[in-house]
């Protein structure tokens, strides 16, 4: 483990461990010239406005030319948008960032028209260009998810004007993301020998959460909840914005309510969405009770905290490990997947797709991002954790998906439902654990993968699971007219984490300040998605290991895919049915034989 008590500034970092933005960009000028090339070519789109309905040729040269000049603003804002994330304190990072929200907003706003506009053109004239012109059928699913809003849009000259604000709109995300990594300070803890350590948000998220020291978890806890209670009632005023322009725009829209407005744009029925939020927590409750007991019971202590539930099962033993040997461990578990996949994780560790410095002003947690036509770019903070190993495998996991779907499919075609996104993710940790258990006879060690796999689940299945269920219910008191103060926030999320954990574990009132940890609740209903993922890939990697290459070779045809099908037929193409809660329950199944598992170690 690193014992560094002062953190690098970005100028510090070792090349090596940073990513190449010189793909994307050979600098910043020719970056800021870019950035001013594509608002003067704006042009090229627009001369098609009030003539997509013309005749097939020419709705053809419109959404190819629409699709060239969206790939040039995805490489711009993919540039932007790296930078501020690898250090949020860079005041020319920030003014970068700036830049291209304004000039988006701007670009938004004379684009609105091409959705507008289709959207006046009626189906069976469509449906007969797609005939006369076979090269149409590319947009064809485009062209489709366009006409199924149809009932909820508005007249054009409004659409112009909401796009026109898309930067306003941004701005209750924009405001806590920078407030997060630039503005949040913490007080240094001490551990159980009374040594002080530094705190960051980043050192608590991905290491002091998981402390085997108690004294040292709670402190840190102590630390990170003393600051977040600092700054509630701002970051309630910034969500609730968020939740208010939610509603209102599903108001505008005609939406029945707000959830059906943010699953329509996901191909999500209703149903889907419950049965993941009910069905999770009522039938994952008692296993995930039945571990926490376990490491009360193992650490002796009077009562289980929220701030333990992280702790490690063993605490004597939390193995650590180099990136280097990170790096070989997930290549040797992907084989399984094939020699194209295996090649695209080489080219991700050898071509600088990863940044895994620790400096001032990075952003938190992990994140993969995929400029179409370049290669993904993975963020992670590595602290030589082995437990990074799997946060490791998971972003490449997006990264493979997407190299994959960028390789197979045009930029109209590459980006599925957030509803699948996070199968690839989680498969990649799912086929990890299993080569790292078959390749060790250490009890201790087996041990320690089964938690670590018990660890993806909660991630998945609990923490992203139950910001779910606390969107689930701000929406319904946002629409019932309750104003989302501070005290209302952190009640909501307070009961929502009590409801799943009962009696078991102690719950504070620092846990209702949790809320304000994710930037998931600007996304949209992005945190219960992580848990449909990983059913998925729970229910293909048992076919992996039960089939073999058929196995593999659909999973890679669903990477391949990208975002030509809606997600309940993705899912099915790679042999899960995600209509019916059957796949649920026996994902919760699996992780209670996990829990079965590490119970019957310690008898």
């Amino acid at each position: 483990m690193s014992t560094k008590t002062i953190r690098m500034t970005r100028d510090e970092v070792p090349v090596e461990e940073t990513w190449n933005l010189e793909d994307l960009f050979p600098n910043e000028l020719v970056w800021e010239a870019e950035l001013v090339s594509v608002q003067e070519d704006v042009h090229t789109v627009t001369q098609y406005q009030s003539r997509l309905g013309e005749d097939a040729e020419t709705l053809l040269g419109a959404l190819k030319t629409l699709e060239a000049f969206q790939k040039r603003l995805i490489r711009v804002a993919t540039y932007a948008m790296l930078r501020t994330s690898s250090d949020g304190t860079n005041p020319e990072y920030q003014a970068g960032s700036a830049k291209v929200a304004s000039a988006f907003a701007d670009i938004g706003a004379e684009l609105s028209f091409v959705e507008s506009e289709l959207l006046t053109i009626p189906e069976e004239t469509i449906e007969n260009f797609i005939k006369e012109e076979p090269n149409l059928q590319t947009y064809e699913k485009m062209l489709a998810d366009i006409m199924e809003k149809k009932p909820f849009t508005l007249a054009p000259e409004i659409e112009k004007i909401l796009a026109a604000l898309s930067e306003v709109h941004d701005a209750p995300y924009m405001i806590y993301e920078r407030s997060k990594t630039s503005d949040m300070q913490f007080d240094p803890i001490v551990d159980h020998s009374g040594r002080e350590l530094p705190m960051s948000e980043t050192l608590y998220e991905d290491r002091y959460e998981m402390a085997a020291d108690t004294v040292t978890r709670r402190n840190a806890y102590d630390s990170f909840i003393k600051t977040l209670d600092q700054y509630k009632h701002t970051y309630a005023a910034t969500y609730a914005t968020e939740v208010t322009k939610q509603v209102t725009l599903a108001k505008l829209r005609g939406y029945e309510s707000v959830t059906k407005m943010l699953l329509h744009s996901q191909q999500v029925t209703e149903e889907m969405y419950e049965n993941q939020l009910n069905v999770i927590q009522e039938e994952l409750a008692p296993h995930m009770r039945r571990l926490a007991k376990l490491k009360q019971k193992e650490y002796g202590l009077d009562k289980i905290t929220f701030c333990d539930l992280k702790a490690p099962l063993d605490p004597q033993y939390n193995p650590t490990t180099t990136y280097d040997n990170a790096k070989e461990m997930i290549l040797d578990a992907l084989q399984v997947l094939g020699a194209e996949y295996s090649a695209i994780m080489e080219k991700a560790f050898s071509e600088r797709w990863i940044d895994r410095a620790d400096n001032v002003g990075k952003q938190s947690g992990a994140f993969c991002s995929s400029p179409y036509g370049i290669h993904p770019y993975i963020l992670i903070t590595w602290t030589d954790m082995m437990r990074g190993t799997f946060t490791l495998a998971h972003e490449l996991g997006h990264a493979g998906h997407f190299y994959l779907a960028g390789k197979n499919q045009e930029l109209v075609n590459t980006d599925p439902s957030t509803y699948f996104v996070e199968a690839p993710s989680t498969m990649n940790e799912l086929l990890l654990a299993e080569h790292l258990l078959e390749k060790t006879d250490d009890n201790r060690m087996k041990r320690w993968i089964i938690s670590s796999l018990l660890d993806t689940y909660y991630h998945n299945f609990i923490t992203h699971l139950l910001e779910g269920e606390f969107q689930r219910r701000v929406y319904t008191l946002a629409e019932a007219g309750t104003p989302l103060t501070a005290d209302v926030l952190c009640r909501e999320k307070k009961e929502t984490i009590e409801h799943f954990w009962g009696d078991a574990v102690e719950i504070d009132d620092g846990a209702g300040l949790t809320w304000m940890r994710q930037p998931h609740y600007y996304m949209g209903l992005y945190p219960y998605t992580y848990s449909a993922g990983l059913t998925v890939s729970t229910a293909a990697a048992q076919q992996i290991k039960a089939e073999g290459k058929p196995a593999v070779d659909r999973w890679l045809d669903v990477l391949k895919a990208g975002g030509t099908l809606k997600p309940l037929e993705l899912a099915k193409k790679a042999g899960v049915d995600m209509s019916e809660p059957n796949a649920i329950k026996e994902a919760v199944a699996y992780v209670g034989s996990l829990v079965d598992q590490l119970e019957k170690s310690y008898d």
